[in-house]
């Protein structure tokens, strides 16, 4: 990709990019993107909502992007007035800070109606760009029409994405997933146990219970009991919980009583060693999975949602598998014990089977080799998609 002489110059002068991220993975996303747009331009001018990982590279944020991480029809809802009031508030910055591009990073629920917003009021002035294509393999593929109208440019993390929006004329681009560039599977684990004397024949399980309060809050009580019938068959078990900040001591406090010792850590090098030096992990649903993955840790993903969202979630979404290990693969490679199955004794025979060095592990951690492999295109997915932002509008 490129750029001319004339473009590079007329890229150079100092642009306005405001990007919109809602949850702690989509702030990871824009954290690594900002600093490829600093390298590329540094007289960048960037603004927008963002967490810890976009303030880290200079972002103020518009307003905490806490407040946007929720998840599930019926926890959205009682704060509908509230995502109203952010909505206006976002539409009326950008409207006065008149940036050369917006990028939604994730976050459907939100972006998707804050690019409709700024399509009617300013059409063809604004140039809009989504970072991470909406799940439309999932569930309502038709959704891809709809957002081809909005967007000027998708980029995806996935290679199968870009087919569903092409049809409908909205130019998409493969980049590859960012992870990729944390190098996880070559972080050193040694120096983890030593600094917290975790002993080398005591196996570590990694627990790691979500991204946002709800789901927090409806995993911790299962987990307990969990790791409690582990401790049984697994006298020498430590526990380690990597989370975000604001989680912290939260889950100091709900996890002293635990039946085994556990660590409390918000580090984020600290998270990849926890991963690294785990014999397996404990995760709830998400974006963990492929974390997990790069560190070739075997893994259960779980999770339990209100019932309610489940019933209508099980009528919508049209693949078979939840954890994006899975679908990637396009088999049951990670097991996945969900909502009834998302109980303690389930889960504790299933991680105490996957701590063994069983067939199952060993074709486990094979498949994560695989699935890795087919997250990168050769090229820095974040350097990559800086190119593609800057050069919109040149």
């Amino acid at each position: 990709m490129g750029l001319t002489k004339e473009r590079h110059e007329k890229m150079l002068n100092g642009k306005k990019i405001f990007i919109s991220a809602g949850e702690p993975s989509a702030d990871f996303l824009g954290g690594q993107l900002i600093k490829q747009l600093k390298i590329l331009d540094h007289t960048v001018s960037i603004m927008g909502i963002g967490g810890i990982h976009m303030q880290q590279q200079g972002l103020k944020s518009l307003f905490p992007m806490a407040q946007l991480s929720l998840m599930g029809l019926f926890e959205v809802l009682p704060h509908l007035f509230s995502i109203h009031k952010l909505l206006n508030e976002t539409v009326e910055a950008i409207e006065r800070e008149k940036p050369d591009v917006v990028v939604t990073i994730d976050a459907p629920g939100f972006n998707f109606v804050l690019a409709k917003r700024l399509r009617k009021r300013l059409g063809a002035q604004i140039k809009l760009v989504h970072y991470v294509a909406p799940s439309v393999w999932a569930w309502k593929p038709k959704r891809a029409q709809k957002i081809a109208k909005l967007y000027d440019h998708l980029l995806t993390l996935f290679p199968m994405e870009p087919p569903y929006f092409e049809k409908y004329g909205l130019a998409t681009t493969f980049i590859g997933h960012p992870l990729i560039e944390l190098g996880i599977k070559n972080i050193a684990f040694a120096p983890f146990r030593h600094a917290h004397n975790i002993p080398d024949h005591s196996p570590i399980l990694c627990v790691l219970p979500g991204s946002r309060k709800a789901e927090v809050e409806r995993l911790l009580l299962i987990f307990k009991e969990t790791i409690a019938r582990l401790a049984l068959k697994e006298p020498d078990l430590r526990v380690v919980v990597p989370t975000l900040p604001q989680f912290h001591h939260i889950l100091e406090k709900a996890t002293a009583s635990w039946a085994v010792p556990t660590l409390v850590t918000s580090d984020v090098t600290e998270k990849y060693q926890a991963m690294r030096s785990g014999r397996v992990a404990l995760a709830a649903s998400g974006t963990v999975a492929l974390e997990l993955a790069m560190a070739k840790i075997p893994m259960v993903i779980t999770y339990k949602m209100n019932a309610l969202t489940v019933w209508i979630a099980k009528r919508l979404i049209k693949v078979p598998y939840v954890c994006l290990v899975n679908i990637l693969l396009g088999r049951r490679s990670v097991p996945e014990l969900l909502q009834g199955d998302c109980r303690p004794s389930r889960l504790s025979e299933v991680l105490s089977y996957l701590m063994e060095d069983t067939p199952c592990r060993r074709e486990q951690k094979n498949d994560l080799t695989e699935m890795v492999a087919m997250l990168t295109t050769g090229e820095s997915p974040s350097l990559l998609a800086a190119r593609i932002i800057m050069e919109q509008g040149i």
